[in-house]
């Protein structure tokens, strides 16, 4: 080997090795700027998660109903009082899935909605306004889409509020919130024989508290404002941020007085532990 090629193998060499540093570079910077993205992805991921447990812990549906086909004029107030409390129940802490005019089917899903949300610390609120029905010691929440012309039909295509208790039962929820404004006059008066007026006592499973607008078997007439006298009073109390006990019987003594006992609410409660509305509340 004489001298020129000896340089050119030191030279290669040489260059060979300037590569192979500039490759390891190269592969050490991109392995850095993996590393520093997955961190990122775990840190959004970590963020994401503890916001959908800090979300889940308060849950709401909220089920307002006002076109009934078979109703002689639209139930204004039921919407009106179900966009209200869904943005009073937001600034309250909860998660508010609120579902308008629904179909039978709308509120199979709504209510499947809750269920898969549902965890064992969750507070769970229902609020359904709209026309209601009792059969067989049971009340029923009527979708938009009802046809009922026999107590069958409202089984059939009601949705019954015991049931959507239970459901929360089963989940494992830490308490169960109810309000339900439906004891109205309804166009289904009359068409089957063993009709009943109003709801049928809504009895509160464990750790539950249930308000109704009127006493069992009674109905009320909507009047010309905004929103009905129940909702109109529960916004009232709700803002006050108090225990949710203390917020519903203070809404049942307050229209029972307004109206001098034309209507009382009935409130069932079976709370073992204080539930309080307000993000600091329990």
């Amino acid at each position: 080997m004489n001298v020129t090629q000896l340089d050119i193998s030191r030279r290669t060499i040489a260059v060979a090795a300037a590569l192979i540093g500039t490759v390891s570079l190269v592969i050490g910077a991109h392995a850095a700027l993996n590393m520093r993205a997955l961190d990122a992805a775990k840190a959004v991921s970590t963020d994401q998660v503890t916001g959908s447990i800090g979300q889940a812990s308060r849950l709401a549906l909220v089920i307002g109903n006002g076109h009934y086909p078979d109703a002689s004029a639209p139930l204004t107030q039921s919407i009106n009082d179900a966009r209200a409390l869904s943005s009073s129940l937001r600034k309250n802490g909860f998660d508010v899935d609120m579902v308008e005019d629904a179909t039978k089917d709308d509120m199979v899903r709504a209510v499947n909605r809750l269920k898969s949300r549902i965890k064992p610390d969750t507070v769970v609120m229902l609020f359904f306004g709209g026309y209601g029905v009792q059969a067989g010691r049971e009340s029923y929440m009527l979708p938009v889409d009802a046809v009922i012309w026999k107590e069958s039909d409202v089984r059939r295509h009601g949705v019954s509020i015991e049931g959507v208790l239970d459901m929360m039962k089963e989940q494992g929820a830490k308490a169960k919130l109810v309000v339900v404004d439906a004891s109205r006059r309804n166009p289904y008066e009359r068409r089957f024989r063993s009709y009943s007026h109003g709801l049928a006592p809504i009895s509160a499973t464990d750790n539950a508290l249930i308000l109704s607008s009127a006493s069992p078997g009674k109905v009320v007439d909507d009047d010309k404002g905004e929103h009905s006298v129940l909702v109109s009073e529960f916004l009232n109390n709700l803002n006050t941020q108090g225990s949710a006990e203390s917020v519903f019987n203070k809404t049942r003594l307050a229209i029972s007085r307004a109206s001098e006992g034309d209507q009382v609410p009935t409130v069932s409660s079976s709370l073992l532990e204080d539930v309080h509305f307000g993000e600091a509340g329990g």
